[in-house]
């Protein structure tokens, strides 16, 4: 039986990751990797110390919670936390990042975004990751198919 790829490999994280979000609406993992080895890994939730939504609520202004800290942000937090440079490594991520998150890529030096699904896509967003020069990948990944390899091993 042939192994995963990388791909499926990061992004089989990312949804691992997706299953510990507190969010109601959305779960997002998010993976970040530097030479094929991960450093990082957030899901969106509340802060520390903070109700989850799946507990109180969603907190929800202008279309947005406001409790919620979005994975690919928590996954450089923890990169900043602990001193872990992110400088051209890629994040692997279950959704498209919103705006606030692509900004946020951006500053952080991540090089490559590879993402499993559209969700709202941000045209604006797209536009500052093509300027950014940011190589962006709809990765082809089906959590099913993964599933299924593993029953066989």
């Amino acid at each position: 039986m042939e192994r995963i790829s990388w791909d499926e490999y990061f992004m089989a994280q990312s949804h691992l990751l997706s299953l510990r979000s507190t969010c109601e609406r959305l779960s997002v993992g998010a993976t970040i990797v530097r030479d094929k080895r991960i450093i990082a890994g957030g899901y969106n939730g509340s802060i520390q110390g903070d109700e989850h939504c799946i507990d109180a609520g969603c907190k929800v202004v202008d279309g947005h919670c406001m409790r919620t800290i979005h994975a690919e942000v928590n996954a450089l937090l923890q990169c900043a936390k602990f001193g872990v440079t992110t400088n051209g490594a890629t994040i692997y991520v279950t959704h498209f990042p919103c705006l606030n998150c692509t900004k946020s890529v951006i500053q952080a030096g991540i090089k490559e975004i590879c993402y499993a699904e559209d969700y709202k896509n941000n045209k604006y967003a797209e536009g500052l990751l093509k300027k950014s020069g940011i190589i962006v990948r709809k990765v082809d990944y089906q959590v099913e198919d993964v599933i299924t390899r593993m029953k066989k091993k």
